[in-house]
């Protein structure tokens, strides 16, 4: 590829080093698709002949399906996946093939292939996405009115119910998939005919090649399109956060499902067993959910070192951005699946999920509310007020309803029969009608609302 200007081989450990094509052969489509896109605008152009053209074209298709017929000898010595099948194409039509290279670069032709590949990652992400949406909108509604504890620092807080808990998942995977929409968008230009980071003297038309590999425009400026890869970062800074988001709820799962907690199950077929231990049953699929998201993190962080101190234009250090978004969009796509297959298994014990939400005096803020909406008391002294009447639950050991009207009339004299009512936890949900609150009739149009919508897209 060199050879004119170098006397001898590489050494092996500079061949070792160097090569690539141990994982960008990923890009093998990307960067066929972008190869027959550049030959058709340089034919057009005049630049080669259409005859040339033609052939080109003709023997890309042929290596694109010896390649995905297994029949391609991948080479090491051939360095990257562009030269692997520019070496191919020369076999197939002969000294034509060194056309095709024409007012391009590596270095253009490697940041074309990488977008086009993450745009396609992002395209199947969103998928799944829609896919785990979906799968916690349906057991939402189903659960609109099931009572559970709600946690602040992991301890009882106040009363919600599991649909509207399920629902938070679902808002923050739509936050994540509108990320992920905007890095798209933010992408999509096309960086082919940058060439190695000044341009061509060739007549081209990068409008023509952007068109015809579905960018909105080409870059504007040749020495960012070939040295930035900040499209990388965004996808995996995105991935980074839904990746977490995941993890909070495989958390929760792996807690939910314990004997203290009991709020779920799920079956064999998202559980695993112990090799010494009978009784065991594992939330594994959980735990691997929580523990790759450590992986994805580490590739955004990986990418980040990497670019932070590089001059302009390309640098061989941008190598080392690939491995790390493969690896990361392989695990997110992974754990989603899990993720989805894991809500539509689990089974909730909603008997165990209500006595649960009735612990820890979950209903006190209910209290103080009645004492500033009948008696008018400010929030403050009724806060005052309410901690006393948990400190008398707690010195006789009972929960709050458990205690009588007398009992209350000791704190407070002023207190009614109704303010008992509060202390149930059913009505303790159902008061919470405020826009996003966990009222059923809240959860249950909140979920209907994004039902139709994630049915829509399905559909659409």
């Amino acid at each position: 590829m060199w050879g004119g200007r170098f006397e001898s081989a590489p050494d092996a450990i500079m061949e070792e080093i160097n090569a690539s094509i141990g994982f960008d052969q990923a890009l093998f489509q990307q960067d066929i698709a972008a190869s027959k896109a550049h030959v058709a605008m340089l034919a057009a152009g005049g630049v080669v002949t259409p005859a040339d053209a033609d052939a080109i074209s003709a023997g890309l298709d042929q290596v694109l399906g010896e390649i995905e017929g297994g029949r391609f000898n991948f080479s090491r010595a051939l360095e990257d996946i562009h030269m692997n099948v520019e070496s191919r194409l020369a076999e197939i039509v002969g000294p034509a093939a060194g056309r095709l290279h024409t007012a391009r670069s590596r270095n253009d032709q490697v940041a074309v292939d990488f977008r086009l590949w993450v745009r396609d990652a992002i395209d199947q992400l969103d998928r799944q996405l829609h896919a785990v949406q979906l799968a916690l909108a349906e057991t939402a509604e189903a659960h609109a009115g099931s009572v559970m504890p709600g946690f602040t620092h992991l301890q009882p807080a106040q009363p919600v119910t599991f649909g509207h808990h399920l629902l938070a998942y679902v808002e923050m995977l739509g936050r994540d998939r509108g990320r992920f929409r905007d890095a798209r968008a933010r992408m999509n230009e096309c960086p082919l005919g940058a060439a190695a980071l000044a341009g061509t003297s060739f007549p081209i038309d990068r409008d023509m090649t952007a068109r015809a590999l579905g960018f909105d425009r080409p870059t504007a400026n040749s020495l960012d399109s070939v040295s930035d890869r900040d499209f990388a970062l965004e996808t995996l800074s995105t991935i980074a956060i839904c990746a977490t988001h995941l993890s909070r709820f495989a958390e929760e799962i792996v807690l939910w499902t314990g004997p203290f907690f009991g709020f779920l199950r799920l079956s064999d077929k998202f559980s695993t067993g112990s090799s010494i231990m009978p009784q065991k049953r594992n939330p594994d699929a959980a735990e691997l959910v929580r523990g790759k998201t450590g992986r994805m993190i580490g590739a955004l962080n990986g990418l980040l070192i990497v670019m932070k101190g590089l001059p302009l234009a390309y640098s061989k250090d941008m190598q080392e951005d690939k491995e790390g978004v493969f690896d990361a969009v392989h695990s997110l796509s992974l754990c989603l699946a899990a993720v989805t297959g894991m809500v539509r298994d689990m089974t909730p014990d909603v008997d165990a999920m209500r006595a649960a939400a009735s612990s820890g005096y979950s209903t006190a803020t209910d209290i103080a509310d009645w004492l500033v909406r009948r008696l008018g008391m400010p929030f403050r002294q009724a806060h005052h007020v309410t901690g006393r009447v948990v400190a008398l639950a707690s010195a006789r050991s009972v929960g709050l309803e458990q205690l009588t009207l007398d009992d209350l009339r000791t704190i407070e004299p002023a207190f009614e029969q109704d303010a008992l009512e509060v202390l149930a936890v059913e009505q303790s949900v159902a008061s919470r009608t405020s826009y996003g609150g966990t009222a059923p009739q809240n959860v249950k149009a909140q979920a209907e609302g994004w039902l139709a919508r994630l049915r829509g897209e399905a559909r659409g």
